[in-house]
């Protein structure tokens, strides 16, 4: 089915609005109104997921729809953990409505239909190249009053959603993250450069003193190798938890040990 970019309000802030979109789904005024987009690396960390873990039932709760593009990584996780919360997502897609999905693909767009959400393009049949997929970003932007770019690289394709959004003049956040991490590059260039505001959330309330974690560090400064001993996790797992709880400011690092503040 298809219906006309005039039906969404906001996409008449771009220069170039699509003349058609194409969904499978049922669109619904409620459904544009209050969106928030989420996208980031196809490479996504165990980081990034424990930040999405925090963000996505935050805003389902605010009752937000959220955005995102549909592709391996950030985007995926995404939709699949704001569908896991009962919230309602929008896929965006960089090729044809048409396009015969993988089955692991079509059940995540089943699941997304299922949970009053939809699948979104501006094409019926298109393959994905190159070129679509910054177009579909523009689309992504548009449709959002708030831009969350959760980890990206210097050349991720979420800096062009990110440009969209300074341009479309929507509030962009995105997550700072460590510095040794390429997926972060970009994401911790946009705060650098002011372009992007930095996001923690509520990560002083969300990591609560009695996590496993800083009581152990609190007892003894550990590695991360002997955290990960410790609790019987795994070493991304645990690298990924740390990462936040020091940009949360609850604990340093000094030569590869990490310390309770």
């Amino acid at each position: 089915m298809s219906m006309k970019s005039q039906d969404i309000p906001q996409l008449s802030d771009l220069p170039n609005p699509p003349k058609q979109l194409f969904f499978i789904g049922k669109p619904t005024t409620v459904l544009f109104k209050n969106c928030v987009a989420i996208v980031g690396s196809r490479q996504i960390t165990e980081y990034g997921k424990r930040v999405i873990d925090m963000l996505v039932p935050k805003l389902v709760f605010e009752k937000k729809t959220i955005v995102s593009g549909f592709m391996r990584g950030v985007d995926q996780y995404t939709h699949r953990v704001c569908v896991e919360n009962g919230g309602k997502t929008i896929a965006v897609l960089g090729w044809g409505i048409d396009t015969i999905l993988t089955p692991e693909d079509k059940k995540l767009a089943e699941a997304i239909v299922s949970h009053d959400g939809i699948l979104l393009s501006e094409w019926q049949t298109q393959r994905p190249t190159l070129w679509t997929f910054p177009v579909r970003n523009r689309i992504v932007a548009a449709l959002s009053k708030d831009v969350y770019i959760i980890e990206a690289g210097l050349k991720s394709g979420s800096l062009i959603t990110a440009n969209w959004a300074v341009k479309l003049k929507r509030k962009l956040y995105a997550v700072p993250g460590p510095l040794t991490s390429r997926v972060s590059e970009g994401t911790n260039h946009l705060i650098a450069s002011g372009q992007a505001i930095m996001w923690l959330g509520d990560m002083m309330q969300t990591e609560q003193s009695n996590d496993p974690l800083i009581q152990l560090i609190s007892n003894e400064p550990l590695t991360i190798d002997q955290l990960a001993r410790k609790l019987n996790k795994p070493i991304a797992e645990i690298g990924a938890a740390v990462s936040l709880l020091q940009l949360s400011g609850q604990i340093f690092e000094r030569g590869g040990v990490y310390y309770k503040k």
